[in-house]
C-alpha cells in the first residue's frame, strides 16, 4: 500500500471505503444512485487525538487496519492521487469488525 499524503488531526479518522461487488439479480442492474451507500471501511491513518478538558490526548480506540462500520451520511470524501477516501470524526465510527 502506498504512503498517503494526507494526516488527520484532532480526533479525525482516515478511512478508505471496501467496495461490494456488484451483484446481478435477474438480470437487474441497480443503478449507482440507487445502491446503498457502503458502511465498512477500513482504518488507513489516525489524527493526534481528542483533547480532554485537562487538554491531555485520548487514545483512538480503533488503529490503523482495522475494518470499522460507519454512520452512512458522516463524513467527509476526499480524492488523492485518484483515490477516494472519507475523513471522519472517531464518533462516527459505530464499531469494529472482528
Amino acid at each position: 500500500m502506498a504512503k498517503v499524503k494526507i494526516k488527520p488531526i484532532g480526533d479525525r479518522v482516515l478511512v478508505q471505503h471496501i467496495e461490494e461487488e456488484e451483484q446481478v439479480r435477474g438480470g437487474i442492474i441497480i443503478p449507482d444512485s440507487a445502491k446503498e451507500k457502503p458502511q465498512e471501511a477500513k482504518v488507513i491513518a489516525l489524527g493526534t487525538g481528542k483533547k480532554d478538558d485537562a487538554g491531555n490526548s485520548t487514545d483512538f480506540e480503533v488503529k490503523v487496519g482495522d475494518l470499522v462500520l460507519l454512520s452512512p451520511y458522516g463524513g467527509s470524501e476526499v480524492k488523492v492521487d485518484g483515490e477516494k477516501y472519507k475523513l471522519v470524526r472517531e464518533d462516527d465510527i459505530l464499531g469494529v469488525i472482528v
